[in-house]
């Protein structure tokens, strides 16, 4: 399939270097010109603008980093609808707001160009080996379509709804993540202040009820202070402001996740936002006058 790739972050760069290993013929744009080089050199094709990957492919997948840019890529100028042929398809991966989602794709529906969001989970580890967790929503006959193409990029895609429901499944992932994170951090914190070794309840804890793919993933960073990012703080306060939007569009109370969202932007002030979400861990630290880390 001839693919139309725009985005080559953190993200878009290793999906879309899968798609040209399972042989797709792929078009690329990315104003990060050392990363569309990247991509030529793994036997892509480069593009000028998300409007000349349009007027070559009638499959296009983007993954930028928020609703305007989506907005940007598929309606603004030298945008995909400026070029695209009626019945193209644009497959959005990043992760927005499902409100906005909806509204950019009833305006490219009147341009003939049908949308689909399919947010993805699993950070750039998921992406590099191509085991990301993808979101979908919109037509039922679309996403059965464009299936395969989507496990070209994942180990796990799944139908949630309509057009929209992509992000709202990403949103309430986010949200989970968010808030386990700051449990393991809470709990953590509690175990040194009460003199206990961190890493000695966390082995203890692991193999319960309080187990769980975030505490394996975060505890070990939490405890090496290792805070190099897999999801950095910044993209998770965009990911909880969407929520937080839209939670307030449709009357849904989130309060733990304004409680997260706070905390986050407290880190943020510190001058934590690059690091890794499991940095959370910090404000427990700084709270308590503690630190979790191990002994060296």
């Amino acid at each position: 399939m001839k693919v139309g790739f725009i985005g080559l972050g953190i993200m878009g760069k290793p999906m879309s270097k899968n798609l040209v290993k399972a042989g797709h013929e792929l078009v690329v744009f990315d104003f990060n010109k050392d990363a569309v080089a990247e991509l030529v050199e793994a036997g892509a094709k480069a593009a000028n603008s998300s409007a000349e990957v349009a007027a070559e492919c009638d499959t296009i997948i983007t993954m930028v980093p928020n609703s305007p840019h989506v907005r940007a890529v598929c309606l603004g100028e030298n945008g995909v609808s400026d070029t695209a042929k009626p019945g193209t398809v644009v497959i959005d991966m990043s992760s927005i707001d499902p409100v906005e989602s909806k509204k950019i794709g009833a305006e490219l529906a009147e341009k003939g160009i049908e949308l689909m969001d399919a947010p993805v989970s699993g950070g750039e580890p998921k992406a590099i080996d191509g085991t990301l967790s993808v979101m979908v929503g919109g037509k039922k006959e679309t996403f059965d379509k464009y299936y395969d193409l989507l496990m070209t990029m994942a180990g796990s895609v799944v139908y949630v709804g309509d057009l929209g429901s992509g992000n709202v499944a990403k949103l309430a992932n986010q949200v989970i993540v968010a808030i386990n994170i700051a449990a393991v951090s809470e709990a953590l914190t509690l175990a040194k202040k009460a003199g206990t070794d961190p890493e000695l309840v966390y082995q203890a804890i692991r193999g319960g009820l309080a187990g769980s793919t975030v505490l394996d993933a975060k505890a070990p960073m939490m405890m090496d202070h290792n805070f190099k990012p897999g999801f950095r703080i910044e993209l998770h306060i965009k990911d909880l402001n969407n929520a937080l939007n839209a939670s307030h569009a449709v009357n849904a109370c989130l309060p733990l996740t304004s409680q997260l969202m706070e905390i986050m932007q407290s880190l943020k002030a510190d001058g934590c936002e690059k690091d890794d979400h499991s940095a959370i861990v910090k404000f427990y630290e700084k709270a308590s006058k503690v630190s979790v880390e191990k002994d060296k």
